[in-house]
């Protein structure tokens, strides 16, 4: 009995201890796995730049649930972070090296041409021969139809935007040119960088939407999955115009017409006799012109003194004829007596 008796503190000594042993090892375990979890969810913001820190499902009402469900949330929660966890390793190889720089390079071209259709003309077919496009076009003409002015807005590959830019600047008078390039690498790699980790954290909230069980969780998932779509979208765009203006360059040629003096034409004329005549015929049209003028200035006033004048004038000189015969004049006023 003695040998009983002092066999059995042992054995719930031991027992003790094997307890002691397993509840250190689970608390180790849970103090190891919510690190992971921590790390996980910074790694992941650092790399897609998304935050998907902030899908922590909300835990309103679990909290009030028995052990049971309190260890089946943190079950999930778990899933859900080592999910995440999962696309967040391979974030730090989308980060790759540019093989090539991207530029965005733009020119002008300002030329003077007597013939601004047959500059026109040449400048399409330069651009033809570097397989590039006309993207914009605007021409003027003066009353007869005659090309005045041309504005064109021309897109060339990159790669021939020199050669394009040299023989632009030949193909009429060069007035003026000019030419600016930006460096758009480390811009194209970060967009590239950002949709590839976008389009990973979208995909990663698609399996936890196909995952949720609960309405609660669904709801707020699908909103996180409309944001993260709506920025995916808008990276997408940027990446796709970089992607055209570092593929073709941009030129912008104007041409336009020669202006000649209208001195410049009238050296070419005939000297000697023609010129003499031509200029007395012009003295004559003058003269003719200065004197319609006046005739057309005083005719108004001779026709008031032709209606006034002319019977004035008859009257007076009918009156002196009378003052000239005396005979006559005493039978008119012997005449007049007796009419009295």
């Amino acid at each position: 009995m003695q040998t009983s008796s002092r066999l059995h503190p042992r054995g719930g000594r031991r027992a003790r201890l094997v307890v002691a042993l397993t509840m250190t090892a689970a608390l180790l375990g849970a103090v190891a796995a919510c690190s992971s979890s921590d790390s996980g969810d910074s790694a992941e913001g650092d790399a897609g730049g998304s935050g998907l820190s902030s899908l922590e499902a909300p835990q309103e009402g679990h909290a009030e649930s028995g052990d049971s469900e309190g260890s089946g949330d943190a079950g999930k929660s778990a899933d859900r972070d080592a999910a995440l966890d999962d696309g967040s390793d391979s974030t730090a190889s989308l980060r790759a090296p540019a093989s090539e720089r991207a530029v965005i390079s733009k020119g002008t071209v300002s030329l003077v041409s007597d013939d601004v259709a047959k500059a026109r003309n040449d400048v399409q077919r330069i651009v033809d021969a570097q397989h590039g496009t006309v993207a914009e076009e605007n021409t003027e003409t003066d009353d007869k139809g005659v090309a005045t002015y041309a504005r064109l807005v021309v897109r060339v590959p990159a790669d021939s935007f020199a050669v394009t830019m040299a023989s632009l600047e030949k193909a009429a008078e060069l007035r003026s040119a000019g030419l600016t390039s930006e460096d758009v690498t480390t811009e194209v790699i970060d967009t590239g960088v950002r949709v590839r980790a976008q389009e990973s954290s979208l995909r990663r909230v698609e399996q936890l939407l196909a995952e949720a069980d609960s309405l609660k969780d669904i709801i707020w998932i699908e909103s996180q999955l409309t944001r993260r779509q709506a920025e995916l979208d808008s990276l997408k765009s940027q990446q796709a115009w970089l992607a055209d203006q570092t593929s073709d360059s941009t030129i912008t040629v104007d041409i336009e017409r020669r202006y000649v003096p209208e001195e410049d034409e009238e050296t070419d004329e005939d000297a000697g006799f023609l010129s003499g005549f031509k200029s007395g015929l012009k003295a004559l049209g003058a003269f003719a012109e200065g004197l319609g003028t006046v005739v057309g200035a005083v005719l108004p006033f001779a026709m008031v003194l032709a209606v006034i004048g002319v019977p004035t004038w008859l009257l007076v000189r009918h009156a002196r004829r009378r003052q000239g015969r005396p005979g006559g004049s005493a039978a008119e006023r012997e005449v007049d007596v007796h009419a009295g």
